[in-house]
């Protein structure tokens, strides 16, 4: 994917996990593909709609008839799998390089994942977490519902319009754009979904500390 040149500032950056930082993709087909085939459902179809959301949230547009208490019930033995399931869990490139420039600068993880699946997850990409982090137990609703992404701004102290959002999935992306975010928008499936600029991978990617508590992010 060609990245658009571009620089962006901000005072504060917004990280998803998944399809962003870790690649796990591998487990979450394995994972999501067994609970279509168990439901009778296409799992191409499903596929479609799961990245970047909660499970429920997925449950809820696949399955509309069914009690979310039955969809609340049926992500917690999902987040179980998935946490246990490691297996070809790995870094998205340039993100340990990434993760390192931005020490001492003012960032958050904003996951979709829960505290045991985050953990699992960056651990087995050999990545670390961010101080501030905004997980599943931490809003009410899921992305693409920006209060992720507002909870996240306002830990560090920083106004909404002053982040940089960085998204693979469609949810996440309207996320960001919702809190009124710019966004950057990572890997194969994000271009499409309206970021502000696309990358392939974070290599794409550098960021720099200015004068004043600044950041600047140039896209290449």
């Amino acid at each position: 994917m060609p990245a658009t040149p571009a620089v962006l500032t901000a005072r504060a950056l917004l990280l998803d996990m998944d399809g962003t930082l870790v690649n796990s993709d591998a487990v979450v087909e394995r994972i999501w593909r067994r609970w279509a085939e168990r439901h009778g459902l296409d799992g191409d179809e499903v596929m479609k709609v799961v990245h970047g959301r909660q499970g429920y949230a997925s449950m809820a547009l696949l399955l509309p008839d069914r009690p979310m208490e039955q969809n609340h019930a049926d992500n917690a033995r999902m987040l179980a799998e998935e946490t246990a399931d490691v297996a070809g869990v790995v870094p998205i490139p340039g993100a340990p390089e990434f993760l390192a420039s931005l020490d001492g600068l003012p960032h958050a993880l904003v996951t979709s994942a829960d505290v045991a699946l985050s953990t699992a997850r960056m651990a087995a990409a050999g990545l670390g977490l961010p101080d501030v982090r905004v997980t599943a137990e931490s809003v009410g609703a899921s992305k693409p519902d920006p209060e992720g992404f507002l909870k996240g701004a306002a830990e560090l102290g920083v106004a909404p319009e002053d982040c940089v959002v960085f998204e693979d999935s469609a949810a996440g992306i309207q996320a960001g754009r919702s809190a009124g975010m710019r966004v950057v928008g990572v890997g194969a499936r994000a271009g499409f979904h309206g970021p502000d600029v696309a990358v392939a991978d974070l290599r794409q990617v550098r960021v720099e500390g200015v004068a004043g508590g600044g950041i600047r992010v140039v896209v290449a």
